[in-house]
């Protein structure tokens, strides 16, 4: 304890992003219980993604949050305590691959235009509409790599964006 007897301050707790993988039993109202578990508490969900697996009785849910190593703990053993949860996987430290779709309609003129276009094609994205005011661009790839994207076209205007959050899955076998 330092000198004066005054107490050192308290560290921040150490917030991150968290990519958690839920396996679920693909029925009604799971979704609505594991976003209620969330509100319930004052977590936040950053992106959610569901969809059916490759067995129709389950969907994976890839759920982003953020929070210290207690806030996710926390999380983690309220996921495993609900009844349709067949297992839960917290991809933060473990090597995966996750990616994001999105879609951006940027205004475009016929002067700015191939300037649009030669970014798209730098970023391995690609142009899926044209009307005569703007370009609407799929991207796919980490969210370090569409943000990056996002602010090269940012100049340009971009009047709409979609964007369907992180999808991850493990390396190899684990998982």
């Amino acid at each position: 304890m330092p000198a004066c007897g005054l107490s050192r301050p308290r560290q921040p707790k150490k917030m991150r992003k968290h990519v958690i993988s839920v396996l679920v039993e693909n029925k009604f109202g799971v979704l609505a219980r594991i976003s209620g578990l969330f509100s319930a508490r004052g977590y936040n969900i950053d992106s959610l993604c569901v969809a059916e697996t490759l067995d129709p009785t389950l969907s994976k849910m890839t759920i982003v949050t953020q929070g210290d190593d207690q806030v996710i703990e926390q999380i983690n053993k309220q996921l495993n305590k609900l009844v349709d949860i067949v297992k839960v996987l917290d991809f933060t430290g473990l090597d995966h691959v996750d990616r994001e779709l999105v879609l951006i309609k940027v205004a475009a003129t016929d002067s700015n235009r191939s300037a649009i276009v030669e970014i798209t094609d730098i970023f391995r994205a690609k142009v899926v509409d044209v009307a005569p005011k703007s370009l609407t661009v799929e991207i796919t790839g980490t969210s370090d790599k569409v943000n990056a994207f996002l602010e090269l076209l940012r100049p340009y205007g971009i009047r709409e964006i979609a964007r369907t959050g992180r999808i991850a899955m493990s390396r190899g076998s684990v998982g």
